[in-house]
């Protein structure tokens, strides 16, 4: 009798014998452990064909130890820029090869697209979140479902703050490094990569509400400096000064100095952030002018406090301001100094 089929009871009545062992992974845990979408493991099974050896009451797929192996390859193949069609031969012709051998042809030859697991697609990260290696090959790929996915997931299993510091930010600095060392490569790469990262904190991102306007506190005005292109950790901040229900007005990139002038003496705003990514964009000057900029009736004006955000401020002249070291550090800063202002405005 086989393993598996129904013994004979005391009463000659047929019971059923131990259930079938599962045969494998999900196809969802199998593409969190990969960084890619369920939607591009289906989407490949349809396609070439490389899908598991086993379905579950014929319909729900389950991937084997070997259907593993031979998509780990097929994810090593295509971040190394194969094309997905002879990524997904080599794959399924080298399935069950350990990982940094090549795959080898049932003849013995080596295939031509099989390459080493460290392929030059691969980012270095160094020690990160198992999340950080998922969203980076799925940059690579150029994977825009998985990183929504991806990065959704990490921020609503982490929350904000660690999502930003832990997950998105170590991946965009290897992507930057992996550019910045590989000439014009991978431009596209971090291009796609800041996209999502952007949409997803614009998604976290509360609209603001018209009672945020009626307690008379001034809202932070959140501002690149002139020339300053960067703008996702201002959108980080934004989307979590949103959360804490802080009012904020966000002007993004490179606002002239004269705007910012302009909009700080019309908003009255309780703080100012100025954020500059590199030393040449960072003003000292444009610094001072803001923290001494008054609003307000005689004998009774008032200034911003002035925060100081990104490492173009690092060795500069910054008495008086503020130079907060994390997200977290300037979201505590700023949710105090609207409490206090609050606070204030009731008495």
């Amino acid at each position: 009798m086989g393993a598996y089929e129904a013994e004979e009871g005391p009463a000659g009545r047929a019971e059923p014998g131990p259930p079938a062992p599962e045969a494998g992974l999900t196809t969802g845990a199998l593409a969190r452990r990969l960084g890619v979408s369920p939607t591009t493991l289906r989407s490949w099974d349809r396609r070439y064909g490389i899908g598991p050896a086993v379905r579950a009451d014929g319909r729900h797929r389950r991937w084997t130890p070997q259907d593993v192996a031979m998509l780990e390859m097929m994810c090593r193949l295509t971040s190394a820029g194969v094309p997905p069609a002879e990524a997904a031969r080599a794959a399924k012709e080298g399935a069950g090869v350990p990982e940094g051998t090549p795959a080898v042809r049932p003849d013995g030859r080596e295939p031509a697209a099989a390459v080493p697991s460290r392929a030059a697609g691969t980012l270095p990260l160094g020690d990160v979140r198992q999340e950080c290696r998922g969203l980076a090959r799925a940059a690579v790929r150029l994977d825009s479902a998985a990183l929504h996915e991806q990065l959704e997931a990490a921020v609503a299993e982490h929350g904000l703050a660690v999502a930003w510091h832990e997950v998105m930010v170590p991946t965009l600095h290897a992507v930057g490094r992996k550019w910045a060392s590989s000439g014009d490569r991978y431009v596209e790469v971090e291009h796609l990569l800041s996209w999502h990262v952007s949409t997803t904190l614009r998604r976290c991102t509360r609209p603001p509400a018209a009672a945020d306007d009626a307690t008379g506190v001034g809202p932070v005005v959140l501002a690149c400096v002139p020339g300053e292109q960067h703008t996702l950790p201002l959108e980080a901040l934004h989307a979590g000064l949103s959360e804490l229900r802080v009012p904020t007005r966000m002007f993004g990139a490179a606002v002239p100095a004269e705007a910012l002038t302009s909009a700080v003496r019309r908003l009255g705003p309780a703080a100012v952030v100025l954020w500059a990514q590199a030393r040449s964009s960072a003003s000292p000057p444009l610094a001072q002018h803001i923290a001494a900029t008054e609003w307000g009736v005689r004998g009774a004006r008032s200034q911003p406090l002035v925060l100081l955000g990104g490492p173009g401020w690092a060795g500069r002249p910054t008495r008086g301001m503020a130079r907060p070291t994390s997200l977290r550090e300037a979201l505590d800063t700023l949710d105090g100094i609207h409490r206090v202002a609050t606070q204030s405005e009731s008495r």
